[in-house]
């Protein structure tokens, strides 16, 4: 049976608690719709922060992977260019050592041209070779070996990690320096000729390796690109908010809490009624 107290009003305290809590949920979805998020504390959901925080990490390895991956392509690709420069001067010391080697169609005056040409050509590699940088890393003087791209989101599997190295291309390295190999004399540039074009194979396996390695790294940032696609579109479904559901929810809390102040008003009005047992 119900009865009317005064020091204890029940109904107002429902009605305060009421709204209390609509007020609680109605705050939840002000921080939802202004952020955008979900979940953006812990205390928004201790598991499924957890799993936002896993896929976030996961995210950005992926971003840090794809952007490795791509400076070692545009690496590559300086290397290649040099590469390339080296093979078509290659190509003009040997016709310039098939020349000489001609000793009875080739005068003195013309071989002694053709070492000239052939020297500079000899001392244009090495430039090449010792100036190609990548940054500040020299990459085709034969320093660059063991050089580790990291193509992964974490270190702990070695896949995730490619190695690369590239073949120095000095003419000491490549046995056509300018001490061992000359075209002053027929004798000279005949014995020149096989080590130039021993040369051209060196380096033609070279750019196969280089071409090779930019192959596979353009293949690893494409996987990255899908894998990152994935992974951001479960991060978004965990963790970003559901607009069209949330200003729905908005809408009643904002309801509820016009009733809620409209009744927690009238329930305060009820002791009132007691005046009148004492008229």
């Amino acid at each position: 049976m119900s009865s009317l107290v005064v020091n204890t009003n029940l109904t107002a305290l429902n009605a305060y608690n009421n709204l209390n809590n609509t007020s609680n949920a109605e705050s939840k979805a002000i921080g939802e719709l202004s952020s955008g998020l979900a979940i953006q504390t812990a205390a928004d959901g201790p598991a499924a922060y957890v799993t936002a925080q896993s896929l976030e990490s996961q995210v950005n390895g992926y971003t840090a992977a794809m952007s490795n991956a791509q400076n070692g392509v545009s690496l590559i690709q300086t290397a290649s260019g040099a590469l390339n420069q080296i093979a078509s001067i290659l190509q003009t010391m040997n016709s310039l050592a098939l020349s000489s080697a001609s000793g009875a169609t080739t005068d003195s005056a013309a071989a002694n041209a053709n070492q000239q040409e052939f020297s500079a050509l000899q001392n244009q590699i090495d430039q090449i070779a010792s100036t190609t940088q990548f940054g500040k890393t020299t990459l085709l003087n034969g320093s660059f070996s063991n050089q580790v791209i990291q193509v992964g989101a974490d270190t702990s599997n070695a896949n995730n990690q490619l190695t690369l190295s590239i073949q120095g291309v000095t003419t000491s390295g490549l046995s056509i320096g300018t001490t061992t190999v000359s075209i002053g004399s027929q004798t000279a540039a005949a014995s020149a000729v096989t080590a130039v074009q021993a040369a051209i194979s060196t380096v033609a396996s070279i750019e196969a390796n280089v071409g090779a390695t930019q192959n596979q790294l353009s293949a690893i940032v494409a996987n990255l690109t899908v894998g990152q696609q994935n992974l951001e579109s479960a991060y978004s479904s965990l963790v970003n908010v559901n607009f069209a559901q949330e200003t729905t929810q908005f809408s009643t809390d904002q309801i509820l809490m016009q009733s809620g102040v409209s009744m927690l008003s009238q329930a305060n009005q009820a002791p009132q009624m007691m005046l009148k047992l004492l008229q």
